[in-house]
């Protein structure tokens, strides 16, 4: 993606400061354009925990490379391998919900059992951590050409209309390393020439649509507009909706799809409309250990500051804004789940596949390892 002109990633190793982490702090979007120094494994904490960075893929690289912060900062005083287990416990807890956090963390890990040395530990953390950005840039390049055939699918239908697409949270770039996972299909049908529009749900209460894919989509060029939340549903009864297209925290190998909460309205919404629902993901958004299916996973319940008050653009200066009294009891639940039987399709970097375990794992046969350091 480029922004004014020039290319960036969300995540990278600063390149004339060794042991620095360099990310995009989302919490400034799209009013200003900031870089944040991550030095420690505490700041990655935090940057996870917090949301200066977020989307699946992104954390799960995150994560890795706040591995590697760690080994850099393990202390002499301490058995390796029990401050290792002890980081990635702490790391994982920043956000429990995403899979690709945990996925992230537990294959750094994997690949520092057989080392000889903390300087090899060092390296072999950061060369994983390097490998996962790569990997994950070129898995969501991949579901974007296999979503582009579902967008070309109805552009042929109505050659002379606009596709519109319904989206909801922010599944684009800044949730990846680059191209994204539910707007990277929007991205290449775009370059190819394709007419669309983009309906962008607001996504309360951190507003990851309208702050963050309405601009991502402007900096792109695709013509798209905000909506409030609860206005999809209208959309959809109005015609004016062609597909729904969405990212996931985490899926099952059942079909189910967790994500920002809201997800599921719009599913059903789609659902009694005739609408198609397609999830798209990368495989290490999969949770396999979830065998009974994604409603058991506990959602992540956030503070409830973030409903209290919202975040903007105050007198030419970014600033929170009092929504309701301190007083008012507040639940904020950040995920919903969607059950398989609402999901048209997933978009994965191997294929489409329907949403069940059967065709799921005719794409991936492997099944991975389960995860370390529960």
């Amino acid at each position: 993606m480029k922004v004014n002109g020039r290319h960036f990633e969300t995540i990278w190793m600063h390149p004339d400061k060794g042991g620095v982490v360099q990310i995009i702090d989302q919490r400034y979007l799209p009013f200003d354009f900031v870089i944040e120094d991550l030095t420690t494994v505490e700041d990655i904490f935090t940057a996870i925990r917090d949301m200066h960075l977020r989307g699946a893929p992104l954390i799960g690289a995150a994560g890795a490379l706040g591995m590697y912060l760690a080994m850099l900062q393990a202390p002499a005083g301490e058995g390796i391998s029990a401050y290792v287990g002890r980081m990635a416990r702490y790391l994982k807890s920043a956000r429990p919900t995403a899979v690709n956090l945990a996925w992230g963390v537990d294959r750094v890990v994997r690949s520092l059992m057989n080392g000889n040395s903390r300087q090899e530990m060092i390296d072999r953390a950061l060369e994983i951590a390097l490998l996962i950005i790569a990997e994950e840039r070129t898995n969501s390049r991949k579901i974007g050409e296999n979503g582009l055939d579902l967008i070309e699918e109805i552009s042929r239908r109505k050659p002379d209309i606009p596709v519109n697409i319904l989206t909801h949270c922010n599944a684009g770039w800044l949730a990846c390393i680059d191209y994204g996972t539910a707007l990277a299909p929007v991205y290449l049908a775009h370059d190819k020439g394709i007419r669309l529009h983009i309906w962008v749900d607001e996504t309360r209460p951190r507003n990851q649509g309208a702050r963050l894919t309405a601009w991502e989509l402007q900096q792109h060029g695709v013509p798209c507009t905000v909506i409030t939340d609860n206005a999809g549903g209208y959309l959809m009864q109005q015609g004016r909706v062609d597909m729904v297209l969405v990212g996931s925290d985490r899926a099952s190998s059942h079909g189910d799809i967790v994500n920002k909460v809201g997800t599921y309205l719009k599913a059903l919404a789609a659902f009694d409309n005739h609408v198609p629902f397609y999830a798209a993901l990368p495989s290490s958004t999969i949770d396999w250990d979830l065998e009974e299916g994604a409603m058991k996973t506990a959602v992540e319940e956030r503070d409830a500051g973030e409903v209290r008050y919202a975040e903007g653009w105050i007198d030419g200066h970014h600033g929170r804004l009092l929504m309701m009294p301190e007083v008012t009891a507040v639940v904020n639940y950040g995920f919903d789940v969607t059950p398989a039987r609402l999901v048209t399709a997933i978009i994965t970097e191997r294929g489409i596949t329907e949403a069940n375990r059967n065709h799921i794992l005719k794409l991936f046969p492997e099944k991975p390892k389960t995860r370390l350091y529960e």
